[in-house]
């Protein structure tokens, strides 16, 4: 028996949603209020869903997939507004004040994350285990976020309505983009799951010359890196390459080592990530936030870097893999 789920989570998510498309309905912003309230409908529902689909109820997969329908018809109508920011003056001053301190909240949601995911097994309160095993990271996240959101109140003595408003304003920032991490992290194991990573190897293996060691570290790090361009995830990327071409051609047709083909292959990808709009958490977010002119501007600054990483990590891929 554990005394904390992931539903739980998503339920605190919903809330927060919920809240936003309040705020949003009473400045009359309807489609920021609609898409807001239909993406908190499907957190709070999500394990609802799955254990009737679980049953053989498949009705209410069904309304969940109109659900994510709505939010692809509602996404094109929502426009930036104004949430009532403080002057930049005023946030100057306050930044000025606080210093360094600011970066603390921040540095805590991977601290507290690291701790959780590595001894979270071992938390018991009152003979009862705190996290299910298999969620632990993620509830070490929210726990984490939980943690650095109490930190920030305590430490900006803001009142307690900031916490909605503030988190309004920055959601609303980053509008439909803010959905686009979670959809591509789910998009490799839909490729998988369909077959996409025996397709390819099949392709892979009539178009290069796979008894080239060579041919085969190419096209499985230049393969991460297209597929991360087109997913706008590494995470994505990685079961569809990995089971079509790391895994066939480089460990057991060479013999390659699984551990560097796999670390260096994810390397390449985040290559990928760097070039790509579809990686809206890296590239896409930040000009939103920055109010950048440009919405290339992210990427025009990291290229640079990525093609000559992309080389080294192919070359230490070809060079380490064997040993």
């Amino acid at each position: 028996m554990t005394m904390l789920h992931l539903e739980w989570a998503y339920a605190a998510l919903a809330l927060l949603l919920i809240g936003t498309a309040w705020l949003n309905l009473r400045q009359r912003h309807w489609a920021q209020a609609a898409f807001w309230m239909v993406l908190a409908a499907l957190f709070a529902s999500g394990h609802w869903v799955l254990r009737a689909q679980q049953s053989g109820h498949a009705q209410p997969a069904q309304i969940a997939g109109i659900g994510v329908l709505a939010l692809a018809l509602l996404a094109p109508m929502m426009r930036r507004v104004d949430a009532g920011e403080a002057p930049l003056r005023l946030r100057q001053l306050r930044a000025g004040v606080l210093g360094h301190w600011l970066f603390m909240p921040a540095l805590l949601i991977p601290g507290v994350t690291l701790l959780i995911a590595l001894f979270g097994a071992d938390l018991h309160w009152q003979g009862t285990t705190l996290f299910v095993a298999a969620q632990q990271t993620l509830m070490g996240l929210a726990v984490a976020s939980l943690v650095a959101l109490l930190a920030a109140w305590r430490l900006t003595r803001a009142p307690a309505g900031a916490v909605l408003h503030e988190s309004r304003r920055l959601i609303d920032t980053l509008g439909w983009a803010a959905l686009l991490p979670l959809v591509l992290a789910a998009l490799g194991g839909v490729f998988e799951a369909a077959g996409v990573g025996r397709v390819l190897s099949t392709l892979m293996g009539d178009v290069i010359p796979t008894t080239s060691f060579a041919a085969c570290v190419l096209a499985y790090g230049l393969g991460m890196v297209v597929f991360t361009v087109i997913m706008g995830n590494a995470f994505a990327a990685f079961p569809v390459l990995t089971a079509g071409v790391g895994l066939p051609l480089l460990v057991r047709l060479h013999g390659a080592d699984p551990a560097v083909v796999g670390s260096l292959g994810m390397l390449c990808g985040y290559c990928g990530t760097l070039l790509t709009p579809m990686a809206a958490n890296f590239n896409i977010v930040p000009v939103a936030l920055l109010e950048l002119r440009n919405p290339w501007s992210v990427i025009r600054a990291q290229w640079p870097t990525a093609l000559p990483l992309l080389v080294f990590n192919l070359f230490a891929l070809y060079l380490l893999a064997m040993r």
